[in-house]
């Protein structure tokens, strides 16, 4: 790393080092774009289409629950969480209603799982036919997510060069979790977005801002639940500052609140009845799941309880402890990034790898700050290089079935030892993240601003 003449981070690269690694990121975006749309893609819509659930819709499938309970919650005051309203998702989705006991269905009964208020701030596209506003979503989760990365790279405060900076869009742009959450219309993709401009609103002293963008993410709360206690943590620390950081917080969040109350009385009751049935058909949290192989259902539902209050108290504890620590800070970016990635492991579902995106903070850090890593040990070493082959194992695994597409038969090639190669390490990701977050605490806290 060197520092540029302004003290901010620049990648030291020759011309021809950046001219070949955006060569190589656009062949691995064509792969892994490729492979998810010309091979995953196509075997589930064929999956489904053998189980007669093939007739309804697929691209955009995650906003299609908020664009019709928006649009029947304004029209006839439908409840979003009704079974009636479950019933009607269903038929849109798949084409026909799903039977529980029926081999084959899906387990995910597609409930709506939002809270009340994302329809009220969807529903001006809610008179727009579905076909059109899922290529307006698409364009504009691009959009968007684009805009995220490029937002984390400002608050950390690290400038590449525009060849470089054009990899790691690519990248970002054509991972899994960004794939699968941009085909599927995923509001995590808005709620990564939210987050990294509260940051940087926060880091301009925009306090009311700040907290007006961080409330809007709470209609996917358990992406942001952790950030936003430490957050509040931050204002109390200096509350005559940052008070307007609560003030917009809170006010935003009681007009979304007080609003949706307002057209449904008793929608927390049924959205908070709709979350207890949910945990019982869709995955558990990658905890448990890396659990239920060694100690089997029974015990590892035991161990996730522990582990997750042990992780859930260590959130807090951190965050309270580092409450004053400045943006530029590497004790506030490692606090930070420490509690996405402990969220994407204990809070939300196991089948929820779009909203990993929140771990592209905790990535670029380690990125930007591998030298530390690299000169800490042998074990951080490791660490470091088991995470960069987890990291770009489905770039390799996608070019290389790409490669060897035509010389395999099709039945190899459906199977699905084989054709899930790309995803094999998504849910190893977020523990060998945190394993590195966790293993920067035992160097030395500095600024942003000094050297590498």
């Amino acid at each position: 790393m060197a520092r540029s003449p302004t003290g901010t981070r620049r990648f030291s690269s020759t011309h021809a080092s950046g001219t070949l690694a955006l060569g190589i990121a656009l062949l691995a975006a064509a792969a892994m774009l490729g492979y998810h749309e010309g091979l995953f893609i196509p075997r589930v819509a064929a999956v489904q289409r053998s189980e007669g659930l093939g007739h309804g819709y697929s691209f955009g499938n995650d906003f299609y629950q908020v664009w019709l309970s928006a649009r029947e919650m304004l029209r006839a005051r439908l409840d979003p969480y009704s079974p009636e309203m479950t019933r009607e998702i269903q038929v849109g989705l798949y084409g026909r209603p799903l039977d529980p006991h029926r081999v084959g269905d899906p387990v995910d009964q597609r409930g709506f799982p939002y809270p009340a208020f994302t329809d009220l701030l969807f529903w001006p596209v809610a008179g727009i036919p579905f076909e059109t506003v899922r290529i307006w979503v698409l364009c504009a989760l691009f959009l968007l997510t684009g805009a995220g990365v490029l937002l984390w790279m400002r608050a950390l405060d690290w400038r590449l060069g525009w060849k470089w900076l054009a990899v790691v869009l690519l990248l970002a742009l054509s991972s899994y979790p960004a794939l699968e959450g941009l085909y599927a219309g995923q509001l995590g993709l808005l709620v990564a977005f939210l987050l990294a401009a509260s940051v940087v609103a926060l880091q301009r002293e925009k306090f009311m801002l700040a907290g007006t963008l961080l409330a809007v993410s709470t209609i996917k709360p358990q992406m942001t639940a952790l950030v936003i206690v430490y957050f509040l943590f931050w204002t109390l620390s200096d509350w005559r500052v940052r008070k307007k950081f609560f003030l917009g917080f809170f006010s935003t969040f009681a007009i979304l609140l007080g609003t949706s109350l307002a057209v449904l009385p008793h929608w927390i009751q049924s959205w908070v009845h709709t979350l207890l049935a949910y945990r019982h058909y869709t995955r558990p949290p990658l905890v448990t799941e890396v659990l239920t192989s060694p100690l089997g259902p029974r015990w590892a539902g035991a161990a996730t309880l522990v582990l997750t209050i042990v992780g859930l108290v260590i959130a807090v504890v951190l965050a309270w402890k580092n409450r004053a620590a400045s943006l530029d800070s590497l004790a506030f970016w490692r606090t930070f990034t420490l509690l996405l990635a402990i969220t994407t492991i204990t809070l939300l579902p196991g089948q929820a790898v779009y909203d990993h995106l929140i771990l592209i903070p905790a990535i670029l850090l380690l990125a930007r700050d591998r030298g530390r890593l690299l000169e800490a040990g042998r074990v951080p070493r490791i660490l470091f290089w088991l995470g960069a082959l987890v990291l770009f194992w489905p770039w390799l695994a996608a070019f290389a079935l790409g490669v060897l597409r035509p010389w395999l038969a099709p039945d190899v090639l459906d199977a699905t030892a084989v054709l899930s190669l790309p995803l094999r390490t998504a849910a190893s990701l977020p523990f060998v993240v945190l394993a590195l977050l966790a293993w920067t605490w035992r160097t030395r806290s500095v600024t942003i601003q000094e050297g590498a």
